[in-house]
């Protein structure tokens, strides 16, 4: 599997990992998933046996669920200032977003 993130995504996501608990990674994760269309998060988890450590193009290593891999491959993690700071999340792959 493989992770996209842009630069703004990656200081933002590194300065999660910094606060992070001991063992706890970045998961990105599908909140809602309908036919060709899925919603994503991210959050501080811990890895679990049907993880995946993917390691992103801007060198910051995710969690991504196997059973998920559908979705989950290929996805594209980018944190935008404006019109409100967030991260948003899709795989251009699928027809799929999140905010």
């Amino acid at each position: 599997m493989n992770v996209k993130v842009n630069r703004h995504a990656a200081k933002v996501m590194k300065q999660m990992l910094s606060k992070a608990n001991e063992g706890e990674m970045l998961r990105v994760y599908i909140t809602e998933h309908h036919g060709n269309h899925a919603h994503y998060d991210l959050k501080l988890d811990k890895q679990t046996e049907n993880d995946e450590v993917v390691e992103s193009d801007k060198e910051v290593a995710v969690l991504l669920d196997k059973n998920d891999s559908e979705f989950l491959d290929g996805i594209w993690i980018q944190y935008f200032h404006v019109p409100e700071p967030g991260f948003v999340i899709y795989n251009p792959n699928k027809e799929s977003h999140s905010h």
